[in-house]
């Protein structure tokens, strides 16, 4: 007890800590550490901007990485074809990536099947078969095989909007199948009869999301009026000649760009992540590591082409929801609780306190003397957050929470083009943090 009444004598020696305590009791720790100065000083103005249009909303669902990626091909196709408020069906990508998950899951479980239960992948696999979450390169695997369709072919549902339960079912079957599987290769089944067995477990996974989703469109038409009033009509489309027309980008062209300055991972090497995926054989997800002057050059040569740029970050880590700031800033914790967190980007990493949790769009910067004040950035939570769903990211918090961008090869260097088309990748951890953004 002598060290309990020491402790306290010492937390009321400071008067500044009453002065805390009547602010932190009563508004709670965030508003009352908040930064007006930040907030002003990150205002949404930009010496370069892109124009995105109207923000989408993700809703009650983890799909940012795809919205992120579906956002970016929006805007081409706005400039290009004139259409106001577009969007690419977010509920279609969602079907597919859901049911190559499921396959994706089924194909990790089989090649797990003579490791113990208590092995910590066979455990990774199980406690969430499938989520949400995902990478770029994973929805490049999902367009390639299945190609893309307008939000109007394919619209929402109540379960792609509020994928909650969704989820909790369709992973109750998947741990059902794995018990199958896994006896069915402790048995010495054949190949041939295991094959069997799975097809008929995707056939219930797709019965299960075509109830839930609503079935995948084969081939469609599609009209729309473009902005000078013009009516089109297009006939017997199919989801993969509706993104030849429409979108027709080369996605080999597009490379995951990170900035993970841990031991682990060297720089200009190229990494990938074990178990993480969705189509199997399809595109694997690769990333390949840059110090952070690199990755931010990229982004600025990006954005003054006048295209957009995917990225994933730690968006919780000192951001506000309501006005949109994402700064190191914006709130002064430290001081209001006089507790010293810091720790470096690194640490963070290693030490489990930050990882990729969300994908959005940079779609402007602020140069001041050629070097990046600000950053503009599109979110999908609607226009209901930030400055009408878009928020600005300071450079200090890029440097800090920001860990992949995705670019064009054409403006990497000779070095780095070398470097990513290398034949050594080496293979992290299915719980690497530079997995997947859930």
């Amino acid at each position: 007890m002598k060290q309990i009444k020491a402790l306290n004598e010492t937390y009321y020696a400071n008067p500044s800590h009453l002065i805390s305590q009547r602010a932190v009791k009563k508004n709670g720790i965030l508003a009352s550490s908040e930064n007006q100065s930040s907030v002003i000083k990150n205002n949404p103005v930009f010496s370069i901007d892109i124009d995105t249009g109207k923000v989408a909303n993700q809703k009650q669902s983890g799909r940012c990485w795809m919205f992120a990626a579906l956002n970016t091909f929006r805007h081409q196709i706005t400039d290009t074809f004139n259409i106001k408020d577009f969007e690419l069906s977010q509920n279609y990508t969602f079907f597919w990536d859901k049911f190559e998950k499921a396959n994706y899951f089924y194909e990790n479980i089989l090649t797990t099947a003579t490791e113990d239960l208590s092995s910590r992948k066979v455990a990774f696999l199980l406690q969430t078969p499938q989520q949400d979450g995902g990478q770029w390169d994973m929805l490049v695997a999902i367009i390639q095989k299945y190609g893309i369709v307008p939000k109007t072919i394919m619209p929402e549902t109540f379960s792609s909007s509020k994928s909650s339960d969704l989820n909790a079912f369709l992973n109750k079957k998947l741990r059902k199948d794995a018990i199958t599987l896994r006896k069915l290769v402790s048995e010495n089944t054949s190949t041939e009869e295991i094959t069997i067995a799975k097809n008929n477990m995707l056939q219930e996974v797709y019965n299960l999301l075509a109830t839930s989703l609503g079935t995948p469109p084969e081939h469609f038409d599609y009209s729309y009026v473009d902005t000078d009033g013009n009516y089109h009509l297009k006939q017997d489309l199919t989801p993969q000649s509706f993104y030849d027309e429409f979108i027709g980008r080369d996605l080999s062209d597009y490379v995951s760009i990170i900035n993970a300055p841990t031991k682990d991972k060297p720089y200009n090497q190229v990494y990938t992540v074990e178990m993480l995926g969705n189509v199997v054989g399809g595109k694997e997800v690769r990333h390949l590591n840059v110090d952070m002057d690199t990755f931010k050059n990229l982004a600025i040569n990006q954005l003054k082409s006048g295209e957009a740029i995917w990225f994933g970050c730690d968006v919780g880590q000192s951001s506000t929801r309501d006005s949109g700031i994402m700064a190191t800033d914006v709130y002064s914790v430290a001081e209001t609780l006089d507790v010293d967190f810091g720790m470096t980007k690194a640490e963070r990493l290693d030490y489990g306190e930050s990882l990729m949790t969300h994908a959005m769009v940079i779609t402007g910067v602020d140069l001041i003397n050629d070097k990046p004040a600000k950053w503009k950035v599109e979110n999908s939570w609607g226009d209901k957050v930030g400055s009408k769903g878009y928020f600005v990211m300071s450079d200090a918090w890029l440097d800090e929470y920001t860990y992949q961008i995705v670019i064009n090869k054409k403006f990497l260097t000779k070095e780095l083009l070398e470097d990513i088309e290398k034949d050594q990748v080496t293979t992290l951890l299915p719980w690497d943090p530079m997995g997947a953004l859930a």
